[in-house]
């Protein structure tokens, strides 16, 4: 009743007041439970101030993904060098062309990253998602500039079912309320169950997901010139992202661009 109340006398304020009181209840809510629960680092849950932070431990410990690096694929280019990042690409972005016009990942992926990200997808630790979805964010701002919006890598149904949620959508979500761009978690249908990625190559990996992804019928107009930032956890060797580009392209998307928690970086990949 009380909160009942509380929403009626936000309705009869003006829309900014309403904002500021609705934010200063939030706040005093936050505080009462940081008295009781204390926030703890997202990696190694030792108490931490703000909510939702690392500690500096763990903060050093990950390899954050800062420039220079491809412009178009994203990939962490090791030497200084001379010229402006944003003009440069690899070796395999010369050489090849992607379905994706533009990746960015927010960490390397390595032994720190690996507990993080197999935590939040295999250990429930989902209340971590507003966190991501903030450093995707930062991450990605130009891969999301200009954005129509976002689209999460689908889950297979039975594995949905057996996993309960997808992490790719729940990063999605959580993006969308950190930068604004509407996210369209079920635009795309994994319309095959395909073998687990982890422990093929990467030309089995094309072979394994080739053709597996649609866009469902219900959006055909809505993916039709537009631009798509597509979400993922990680990044191996983005065979996953792009079949999903090529879906959404030979439905008509204008533009596809890639943002992933993490990406795995191999030896003599970087620069």
């Amino acid at each position: 009743m009380v909160d009942f109340r509380r929403h009626l006398v936000l309705a009869s304020l003006p829309v900014n007041f309403a904002r500021r009181l609705h934010q200063i209840f939030a706040a005093v809510a936050r505080a009462g439970l940081d008295a009781v629960i204390p926030p703890t680092c997202l990696s190694c849950d030792s108490i931490v101030a703000p909510p939702g932070g690392l500690c500096a431990g763990c903060w050093g410990s990950f390899a954050w993904i800062e420039r220079p690096y491809c412009a178009r694929c994203g990939t962490p280019f090791d030497a200084e060098l001379s010229l402006p990042s944003a003009e440069l690409l690899c070796a395999a972005c010369l050489a090849g062309r992607s379905p994706l016009s533009r990746v960015r990942s927010v960490l390397r992926y390595d032994a720190a990253s690996r507990a993080l990200l197999l935590g939040f997808k295999h250990a429930d630790r989902t209340h971590a998602a507003p966190f991501y979805g903030r450093w995707l964010a930062r991450a990605g701002a130009d891969a999301l500039a200009g954005a129509d919006m976002l689209v999460p890598v689908p889950l297979h149904w039975t594995r949905l079912v057996w996993r309960r949620f997808n992490q790719s959508a729940l990063l999605a979500n959580s993006l969308a309320h950190a930068c604004g761009v509407p996210c369209i978690p079920d635009l795309l249908i994994r319309q095959r169950r395909t073998p687990i990625q982890g422990s093929l190559g990467r030309s089995q990996r094309r072979r394994n997901v080739r053709r597996a992804f649609l866009v469902r019928p219900r959006f055909a107009k809505r993916v039709r010139g537009a631009r798509i930032v597509l979400v993922d956890d990680v990044l191996t060797t983005g065979a996953t992202l792009e079949e999903c580009a090529r879906a959404l392209r030979r439905a008509g998307a204008a533009e596809v661009r890639g943002l992933t928690l993490a990406r795995v970086v191999l030896p003599g990949e970087a620069g």
